[in-house]
């Protein structure tokens, strides 16, 4: 069968596989821990799930406008004022199917042949995809754990072209957890508008910021600049609506258009029950969050702990979201050369599964996700660590 062209740019998910041979050794009747999983272990608060019962019960069902329901793109919107005291108007909004739908969409609407996009690496690994899609490439900007994997405008200013049309940023960040302060972020922002570089800013994790670090966000640089920045924001990771898919994106009203025009010869609406669940995690308690961020805290302290056993690993604290990407080279070996092989050994020893480093472009590095109950979470540490002390 002849398939298109563009599918030869994009590589096989690294998570993807990993989970298929998760399952294949559950299958085996072997118990087998992930930690490879982005998504948190808590429930849909209720409130959230009444609202769409509700919804349904109702017969909200139809479809609605492209870029969601006024009341809830109003909602996204007044999310800015809220937590950082920038005010937008609903038509700055769109909602998209989860975060990653408003990124595609930005990605088109943005980019063509021959543009480049700054990535900071390590990084998540669909950016470079969903770029190579629009017929661009991205240029990774490399920082290791010396620098807490955070790049700074020496970096950026090292890798721009005059092909580069936009920086891509994510923080807090998935894989590594680490976070830029705001002087970071307005440092960066201002060296962006000065070179006329589009900033499109990934805050999908802003909310799980853990003290004493505090959330920071260029939305306000979106404010006084909106030609030059775009906000993705999501409730996946928020409100544990990881499979409820909504997401939306903070931009100028002339972007919003081009990509409501996208999105509406895609997939049209989000789910207009789902919308109806967003309204209500957007107007409701927020009690879970703090919840959360409690557990989270206590978690990544409990992984960082472990990891300081391990032979000659080094990993910056993780400030945010749930992650932790200790770099373990220390531990390659003839027979362990890079981080896809000793994941694999991980999995088939340990009973643990993990994420490559080389899925987020940085091959010394694995990822952690301790989004899971602390007794389980111990359990596969220690026994990654008995694997990699016995090497």
């Amino acid at each position: 069968m002849r398939l298109a062209e563009r599918l030869s740019r994009i590589k096989p998910s690294a998570t993807l596989a990993i989970n298929a041979k998760t399952q294949e050794l559950r299958a085996q009747g072997r118990q087998v821990v992930s930690l490879a999983v982005g998504e948190p272990d808590f429930p849909t608060p209720e409130h959230i799930c009444a609202a769409a019962k509700e919804a349904i019960e109702q017969g909200f069902t139809r479809y609605t406008a492209v870029p969601g329901i006024p009341e809830l793109r109003e909602q996204a919107a007044r999310y800015y004022e809220r937590f950082y005291g920038v005010s937008a108007p609903k038509e700055a909004v769109i909602l998209s199917n989860g975060g990653k739908q408003a990124l595609y969409n930005l990605f088109l609407a943005l980019l063509g042949p021959g543009d480049e996009v700054l990535l900071p690496a390590p990084y998540w690994v669909s950016y470079p995809d969903m770029v190579a899609l629009a017929d661009a490439a991205c240029v990774p900007v490399p920082a290791g754990a010396d620098k807490n994997y955070l790049v700074d405008v020496d970096d950026l200013e090292s890798a721009a072209t005059p092909r580069t049309r936009a920086l891509i940023l994510n923080s807090p960040s998935n894989p590594t957890g680490c976070c830029y302060t705001q002087a970071q972020l307005d440092a960066i922002a201002e060296w962006a508008v000065a070179r006329g570089i589009f900033v499109i800013s990934d805050e999908v994790y802003d909310r799980l910021v853990y003290a004493p670090a505090e959330p920071a966000t260029l939305s306000p640089w979106w404010k006084k600049h909106p030609e030059n920045f775009a906000i993705i924001g999501a409730l996946s990771k928020t409100f544990c609506m990881t499979g409820w898919r909504v997401g939306w994106c903070l931009a100028h009203p002339d972007l919003v258009k081009a990509m409501v025009k996208i999105q509406g010869q895609s997939t049209s609406n989000v789910c207009s029950i789902t919308q109806k669940a967003a309204l209500a995690a957007l107007t409701g308690p927020w009690d879970l969050v703090e919840e959360m961020k409690t557990a989270f805290a206590r978690r990544r302290d409990l992984v960082l702990e472990a990891i300081a056993t391990w032979p000659g690993a080094v990993c910056p604290k993780p400030d945010g979201a749930f992650y932790a990407f200790p770099d373990v080279s220390a531990c390659y070996t003839a027979q362990i050369p890079d981080s896809t092989t000793l994941c694999t050994k991980l999995l088939e020893e340990a009973e643990t599964a993990l994420v490559p480093g080389a899925a987020f472009g940085d091959d010394r590095c694995i990822r952690i996700s301790y989004a899971l109950d602390d007794a389980t979470l111990a359990r596969a540490m220690e026994r990654i660590g008995a694997v990699l002390r016995g090497k």
